[in-house]
């Protein structure tokens, strides 16, 4: 099973790994998007004026726009250490130990704007860019990683199942059909539901420990819902679609 993550926009500083070398990431695939990526933000971080609207940057962010003018000599951390913020807190990654910490060491997987799918493992810089950027002068990045990154995921699904637990704008960078797919809904007292925004984050963070650490090796939606369950989340099914329904 591969549980296929969003990144975060908020990064770990610093790091003790040695500098980025886009050769050695896993998915060697994708390095001729990644190398160009890569060049253009660090091109585009000498005009601070035109980075800021690229990014979507005001300029107290500026720290930002330098993270990326130093992606070539920037120390790096492993991708599963670099990302913080509401999911990654959730998953609490360093709280694992022994063979869950392996397993989730080999299942989770990290969609990147940047790097297009990272492993655990993966060493990379602190960095910003999301989904959504427009770089000047170049095509979307839809368009730029849809043509690589979607035959990565395709030949990823073809030997382990693919739980998905990106936001759309991460999706649309690199499409997979046959995935397992999860939203969260908040429900009141009475019945009615609404969809979570930004706390979905959260549980989906914590259905990612659930499943990472899990002695479990599911083959279908149903076997995902049942480890989910056991770990007594609410969870529906219908089809490849999960929904985990939370109080409001």
């Amino acid at each position: 099973m591969i549980v296929l993550l969003p990144p975060s926009e908020t990064k770990r500083a610093g790091g003790d790994g040695p500098v980025l070398r886009l050769e050695s990431l896993s998915c060697s695939e994708l390095t001729p998007v990644r190398t160009a990526l890569v060049d253009d933000l660090v091109e585009l971080a000498r005009d601070r004026t035109a980075c800021r609207k690229a990014l979507g940057l005001s300029a107290s962010q500026d720290a930002e726009i330098d993270r990326n003018a130093e992606l070539h000599t920037a120390a790096t951390l492993p991708a599963i250490r670099r990302y913080t913020g509401v999911l990654y807190d959730a998953l609490d990654i360093g709280s694992l130990r022994g063979t869950a910490a392996a397993r989730a060491g080999d299942r989770l997987v990290i969609g990147s704007a940047l790097f297009g799918l990272l492993r655990a493992d993966d060493p990379i810089p602190a960095y910003r860019l999301s989904a959504t950027s427009k770089l000047p002068g170049r095509p979307a990045l839809a368009a730029q990683w849809r043509p690589l990154l979607e035959p990565v995921l395709a030949k990823l699904a073809e030997t382990q199942l693919v739980v998905d637990l990106r936001s759309g704008s991460y999706v649309s960078l690199g499409r997979l059909a046959d995935a397992v797919r999860v939203d969260v809904v908040a429900e009141d007292s009475g019945g009615t539901r609404k969809a979570v925004t930004h706390f979905n984050k959260a549980h989906k963070g914590r259905l990612a420990r659930i499943l990472a650490a899990s002695r479990a090796e599911p083959d279908d939606a149903g076997g995902v819902a049942t480890i989910a369950r056991r770990a007594r989340m609410r969870v529906e099914r219908k089809g490849n679609d999960l929904t985990v329904i939370v109080p409001a």
